[in-house]
């Protein structure tokens, strides 16, 4: 039995040629020209929402942190807490590379 011409048609990815401003069908390399469309949805979407779990929201919370720390209310700070809960393991990613020491008064006499 033949296999269905679509699925024997190679994805194809398509860019911007900068030259003439057109787009160009380009293959996919390895194993990625044998999945499907659907497929590559999926993939797409775990490392959209993986990289966002583990790299964007920890980054940001971390820049929120070092910036209202001092200054922070109570409802604020037990909103932080919680998300400092959800999103532990990228923050323990990032962790070795962050300093979130307060700054001092200048040197001490």
């Amino acid at each position: 039995m033949l296999p269905a011409p679509e699925a024997t048609q190679r994805l194809q990815l398509a860019i911007l040629d900068s030259r003439s401003n057109r787009f160009v069908a380009v293959s996919l390399p390895g194993f990625l020209s044998s999945l499907s469309n659907e497929t590559l949805l999926v993939i797409a979407a775990y490392i959209a929402l993986g990289g966002a779990y583990l790299v964007v929201v920890p980054l940001a919370l971390m820049a929120w942190m070092a910036k209202r720390w001092t200054v922070m209310g109570k409802i604020e700070r037990t909103g932080i807490y919680g998300l400092v809960f959800l999103f532990f393991p990228g923050l323990i990613l990032f962790s070795p590379f962050v300093n979130l020491r307060l700054q001092g008064q200048g040197q001490a006499s």
